[in-house]
């Protein structure tokens, strides 16, 4: 087997050159696979990167609504806001911390506000998904959720959630939500992430009534929450395939918790993938959907990945989040 080294560094990262490297190469040699591989590790290494650069303030400015001779202004005035309130308690008020959410919220103060209101509102109602949960234990979770490393300004991060390739008998349900929390909050770390946002797939392809039995009124509002309603994320849209008529009974779970202004980005495509790749473009899609991107992979191999590339900045905050790192 061929292996490829590429030395440790903190460097600043080109948002699209490791993207575009990664979807040519699918048209290159052997030689240039190698290539592809030590490329995909910078971009795995990437992704505990929290570091900006000036490319990412000019997208923040247009995705944003981020103006950089104003920005300071905006999260003095969401921290003040925090303690004159006095509605939560959030486990950081620094500089870098309160710009996710206000990158969330296309800088409208309130609207950062409340979003983090509802954040740690969520994180207190529900200890049990983060609290002494071993970070590196979750890799259980294996396929049952999938992302790109393709990222672009009209798609941002597409996830991909194949709860179908979940057998209920091997963990709960639970340890599926503690996986998706995890995520999020890894993803959110990220400032390429917070600008560019993302795009999510549900693929039902497998779900049984096995698998709907296991959800719950709470496991539903969990995950709605995760998908943006109480995090700090940029969901562009929701894509919905390949589902049968189970998904009455798995939908009208999730209905009541999702916002009505929510429902313009949600579509439901059924088994027709011409209709997902009017939405979005098969260079971002793996092949199964019809797409051409190599770029994916599971939750397993991207924690691993965490787990490699991590420094001490990313132990301290994934501790103070109330993880458990271990060696």
């Amino acid at each position: 087997m061929t292996s490829c080294y590429w030395p440790r560094r903190r460097v600043p990262i080109c948002l699209f050159c490791v993207p575009v490297y990664l979807y040519l190469s699918s048209y290159w040699s052997y030689q240039d696979i190698i290539m592809f591989e030590c490329f995909q590790e910078i971009a795995f290494e990437a992704e505990v990167n929290t570091e900006e650069n000036p490319e990412l303030l000019e997208m923040a400015r247009e995705l944003c609504n981020e103006n950089p001779a104003t920005r300071a202004t905006a999260i003095t005035e969401l921290r003040q806001m925090i303690f004159s309130r006095g509605e939560c308690r959030p486990l950081r008020t620094d500089d870098e911390y309160l710009l996710r959410y206000l990158r969330a919220r296309n800088f409208v103060v309130p609207r950062a506000h409340k979003l983090l209101v509802r954040y740690c509102t969520f994180r207190e109602q529900q200890r049990s998904l983060y609290e002494g949960v071993d970070l590196w234990g979750l890799v259980k979770v294996q396929d049952a959720y999938e992302g790109s490393m393709f990222d672009r300004p009209d798609v941002g991060r597409l996830s991909i959630f194949r709860f179908g390739m979940w057998d209920p008998n091997e963990f709960p349900v639970e340890d599926l939500v503690r996986a998706g929390m995890a995520m999020v909050e890894i993803g959110i770390r990220q400032p390429k992430l917070q600008v560019l946002g993302g795009t999510v797939i549900v693929d039902l392809e497998g779900i049984t009534l096995r698998h709907v039995a296991t959800l719950t009124p709470t496991v539903a509002y969990q995950i709605v929450s995760l998908m943006g309603l109480a995090n700090p994320t940029r969901v562009k849209g929701a894509h919905l395939i390949n589902y049968s008529w189970i998904l009455n009974t798995f939908f009208y779970l999730f209905k009541k918790f999702i916002p009505r202004r929510a429902w313009d980005t949600i579509y439901f495509h059924g088994n027709d993938l011409k209709s997902l790749q009017q939405h979005i473009p098969v260079e971002c899609l793996p092949a199964r959907y019809g797409g051409s991107c190599r770029s994916h992979c599971s939750f397993a191999v991207w924690l691993n990945k965490i787990k490699k590339y991590r420094d001490d900045k990313f132990d301290r905050e994934m501790k103070e989040l109330g993880y458990v790192i271990k060696e």
